[in-house]
């Protein structure tokens, strides 16, 4: 019998436990070549996101509903990691947010895909701000 508590507690040591976030982290995975226009605290933005777990497992994503997300950044309409990770972001620029999970849905985690306390991994796009698509940035210095 103690030779198997022994085994457990080595094991417990050396198998990979999940990943976890101790803050938030920003990756900038594509940025346009002109930035005019950067998102602010209270802008109504339009994004498309993958959302997923820490193991991959894909939770949600816009982009399979063909279905833009419009909320306003900053103000509380979102998880806290979305409203910090996405101020500053520029039109078109794709951003990866890696989120604790007290930023996130924290000890309630969000119905039956989203466990209690799950960090999570978004891949966010934006496409508007205020309504104003990229091309429309574009095309203001034609």
């Amino acid at each position: 019998m103690f030779i198997l508590l022994k085994l457990a507690i080595l094991f417990a040591f050396f198998i990979p436990s999940e990943q976890k976030f101790d803050k938030l982290s920003i990756e900038v995975l594509s940025l346009p070549e002109v930035c005019q226009t950067k998102t602010k605290k209270g802008d109504m933005i339009t994004v498309h996101y993958k959302g997923m777990l820490t193991d991959g497992a894909v939770f949600d994503a816009s982009y399979n509903r063909n279905s833009p997300f419009d909320f306003k950044v900053g103000v509380g309409q979102v998880i806290q990691g979305w409203d910090r990770g996405l101020i500053g972001m520029c039109h078109g620029e794709k951003r990866k947010l890696n989120i604790p999970s007290e930023l996130g849905y924290g000890h309630r985690g969000a119905g039956s895909s989203i466990p209690p306390d799950s960090d999570l991994i978004f891949e966010v796009e934006l496409l508007k701000i205020n309504g104003q698509k990229l091309t429309d940035d574009a095309n203001q210095d034609l």
